[in-house]
């Protein structure tokens, strides 16, 4: 019997591939072996997010806007979806940027998966349940989203391309998945992108009072990349196509995050309050059993090892900054 030919290594391609996320998600990619394409306009990534991997002979960079045309002769086995503003400060000042990477840049990310035959796995966002009035938000929740507000473009964006994601999954049979991303943290992401984690941090390390938007009553749940990303990688194996949500359920308010903020930097900080923006979501919540189920995933880096993480990457690159 003639032998069979080896499985090729897998390709994957990864756009916003030099963003926070997406370059932690290219790594874990070639851990697994696979070759990776990562494609970049860098108006939101850095190079330095991915200079480590200057060299290796499995990954390459293309500098593109993923709105236009995208040709690529390899074979793709995946397409990670992961272009796109996603910090408030980035999509209030590129809101239509971020309305045409999540329709234009879909579409055509989609096109790729679809001429290639390949996996399609896009980055959405718990932004798609908007200010919610189910708490946790489950995958079965619609959301209440105000599509006019400032904070629309970017919710939007995301459920037209999960509508868009689905509607090629359902009418030309490509293998999509959906992952609603909850809020996330850890190393690469930029000081002042204007979340609510860099923002903390570069405050608390600069002896400047930690702003606090609103009453602080708000809360949010917070992830580690690297629970993120393995949820993500999981998800990517699997045969499921429904969004799934993937976050740490821990919820604490935003005042009870700035002060563990000030515990652990040991900072002189106090905090400074002004007022909420529009449409800020008072709660964020994943449901994650859904995650459970069916990846078998759960997040397992604790919030005090993953913030000290944190920190300690962003007291460097303030170091690194005051001897340039």
């Amino acid at each position: 019997m003639p032998a069979q030919p080896a499985k090729q290594q897998p390709v994957s391609v990864v756009t916003g591939g030099a963003g926070f996320l997406g370059s932690h998600l290219t790594d874990r990619l070639l851990a697994e072996g696979h070759r990776v394409i990562a494609i970049d306009n860098l108006v939101t990534g850095h190079l330095t997010n991915i200079e480590h991997l200057a060299g290796n002979p499995g990954y390459r960079f293309i500098k593109q806007d993923v709105t236009q045309y995208l040709f690529l002769p390899d074979e793709i086995d995946y397409v990670f979806h992961f272009a796109s503003p996603a910090s408030p400060i980035d999509y209030l000042e590129l809101p239509i940027p971020t309305l045409k990477v999540g329709a234009l840049g879909t579409h055509n990310t989609l096109g790729l998966a679809k001429a290639k035959q390949a996996t399609f796995v896009l980055a959405s966002t718990s932004e798609c349940y908007g200010d919610p009035l189910v708490h946790p938000q489950r995958e079965d929740y619609w959301g209440n989203v105000n599509p006019i507000g400032p904070r629309g473009v970017y919710d939007e964006a995301k459920r037209f391309a999960e509508a868009i994601t689905m509607a090629y999954h359902r009418y030309h049979g490509i293998d999509t998945k959906i992952v609603r991303i909850f809020n996330t943290y850890g190393p690469r992401m930029r000081l002042r992108d204007g979340r609510v984690v860099p923002a903390f941090i570069g405050q608390a390390l600069s002896e400047m009072p930690l702003t606090i938007f609103g009453d602080g009553t708000q809360t949010r749940s917070f992830c580690y990349v690297s629970d993120l990303i393995d949820g993500i990688y999981r998800l990517s194996q699997s045969d499921f196509h429904e969004p799934v949500n993937i976050g740490n359920p821990r919820e604490m308010t935003i005042q009870q995050f700035a002060e563990n903020i000030i515990r652990i930097t040991g900072t002189t900080s106090g905090i400074e309050y002004k007022p909420l923006p529009v449409d800020d979501p008072k709660v964020r919540q994943p449901d994650i059993a859904r995650a459970k189920s069916i990846l078998g995933w759960e997040p397992k880096v604790e919030f005090e090892e993953g913030i000290t993480r944190t920190i300690e990457y962003f007291r460097q690159w303030l170091a690194r900054a005051e001897q340039r």
